[in-house]
């Protein structure tokens, strides 16, 4: 199957876009204007300017004297870039690949998809009603490369039985794009005019030329334009996002607003999603709920598992959460279900004594909190590649497998460590004996009970990669119970009988 691609151009967006802002204005002529040599200029301007008779480029000045009712505004490009992000997403409802397409621009490609809309004219129908209902005006066109949509689009005759957009069938690309001009291969200004002084008016004359000629006049851009046109060569476009494996979707004869209404639609997408993961063996960490709002714009929910899975029932219950916060606005008229990731997934062993397997209830629960708190907030410890306390643990994410016999056995250590352990006055005996009371930030604390010591060696390799660093000491560490009825953890640093310079020292490292 050869690849379609849909090109959307908005001739009048900046404008269309302002207009939509301004919905209790009293219409007329607009432009929006940027400042130029020699004063305020047009850069962009509306239907009802163009049948006025202005146009981009024009200074300000002379666009009143044509138009007095002219309504005008300072062009915003990075607002306007920004909105046309949200279309491109919003295009995602016709297909999973979209792209920008300049500043006044979309690209799709649509292989496959137009079947769910009833073939490429009633999908090209679909679009241009949905943009003209949400007051922008669009030019379609769709072929086999996206450089001949995007020439059909903006230099293609309009289809002569009234469609809405301009459709080259497959391998018929080559003859829809002869009778357009040269301009429709994206040449600059200077190509165009230099061709056009050759007699070269329609891109068909260039069919016939030897390409060696048009590379000595012209370089490379013009034959490289055309293959690319022709589908001879490819032409690199990034989409906004990278298309998923596994979608589903439901569309509405009429548009959904209620609670229930919505949860069960996403029930039901959720349903197909795992029994399709089933049949391929593969489960999935991420799953986006995207709500195709009716006003325009799209509504992306998404939530993620520790570990890749495909049970429907779960899933359910962390999109129950978000579904709450869904704003419908004017109604929903689309939900497609996507799994950017999946990974294989055996199917489940059933077991000799036909119980069900073990649910992995903390798995489960790691990622409810993940979903409620944020990715980042969730995490399992692990052990760490060392006996200092700081460094024993380290923060995963809940999905790691964690064997048990990798913990190290260790007397009981205190399940709040403190970021730094902090220096704290004690009084003790000598030379190895727990202290007797202690000063930590302003307040003493007189030990009634002590256990200990639990003695951890330094890591003399950390100082050999470090020569200039001062050498770690041996830490005695004490668990140790005050008349207030609090438990802390506090170690020595140092010992009194050995050879260095400086005394030993307490610090307080954690707390029961």
């Amino acid at each position: 199957m050869s690849k379609r691609y849909v090109s959307i151009w908005l001739p009048h967006w900046p404008t269309d876009r302002r207009e939509r802002l301004e919905a209790g204005a009293s219409g007329g002529p607009l432009a929006l204007t940027h400042a130029a040599r020699g004063g305020q200029r047009l850069q962009a301007v509306s239907p009802a300017a163009v049948a006025a008779g202005l146009s981009p480029g024009m200074t300000l000045a002379d666009a009143r004297a044509v138009a007095p009712s002219l309504r005008t505004a300072p062009a915003d490009p990075a607002a306007d870039a920004e909105a046309l992000a949200v279309l491109a997403r919003w295009a995602g409802r016709y297909s999973p690949w979209t792209a920008l397409d300049g500043s006044d621009g979309l690209i799709l490609e649509s292989t496959g998809c137009d079947h769910l809309f009833g073939g490429e004219t009633a999908m090209l129908d679909d679009m241009a009603k949905r943009f003209g209902g949400a007051g922008i005006t669009v030019r379609l066109a769709l072929a086999d490369t996206p450089g001949a949509a995007w020439a059909l689009a903006r230099f293609g005759d309009r289809p002569a039985d009234g469609g809405a957009g301009i459709i080259a069938p497959p391998g018929g690309t080559m003859v829809r794009l002869a009778a357009l001009p040269v301009a429709a291969l994206r040449l600059d200004a200077e190509t165009v005019e230099g061709l056009r002084r050759l007699g070269l008016h329609r891109i068909g004359e260039l069919y016939r030329l030897p390409r060696e000629s048009l590379g000595r006049r012209f370089g490379t851009e013009v034959m490289r334009r055309l293959d690319r046109a022709l589908g001879r060569a490819g032409e690199p476009i990034s989409p906004l996002l990278p298309s998923p494996e596994f979608r589903v979707r439901a569309d509405f004869g009429e548009p959904i607003g209620a609670a229930g209404d919505i949860a069960r639609t996403a029930g039901r997408l959720i349903a197909r999603m795992a029994e399709w993961l089933a049949k391929e063996r593969r489960g999935a960490r991420r799953l986006d709920l995207a709500a195709y709002l009716a006003g325009g714009g799209v509504s992306v929910l998404t939530v993620g598992c520790a570990r890749a899975m495909r049970d429907a029932g779960h899933w359910e219950r962390l999109f129950a959460e978000k579904l709450a916060e869904l704003d419908p606005g004017f109604g929903i008229d689309a939900m497609i279900l996507a799994a950017p990731r999946t990974e294989p997934l055996a199917a489940a062993e059933p077991r000799l004594d036909r119980r069900a397997a073990p649910v992995d209830g903390l798995g489960r629960l790691a990622d409810r909190l993940a979903n409620r708190l944020g990715a980042g907030s969730v995490a399992m410890l692990r052990p760490g590649d060392s006996h200092l306390p700081e460094r024993a643990e380290r923060r995963v994410a809940p999905g790691v497998r964690i064997r048990a016999e990798g913990w190290p056995r260790t007397p009981p250590r205190p399940a709040r460590l403190l970021t730094e352990p902090e220096p704290v006055e004690a009084v003790a005996g000598l030379p190895d004996l727990p202290p007797r009371r202690f000063r930590w930030r302003r307040v003493t604390h007189r030990v009634v009970a002590a256990e200990g010591p639990e003695r951890i060696a330094p890591e003399w390799w950390r100082d050999m990669r470090s020569p200039g660093r001062e050498p770690a000491a041996t830490r005695d560490y004490y668990r140790v119970d005050c008349a207030d009825g609090r438990r802390f953890w506090l170690y020595r640093e140092g010992l009194y009988d050995a050879p260095v310079a400086r005394p030993p020292r307490w610090f307080l490292h954690g707390l029961f």
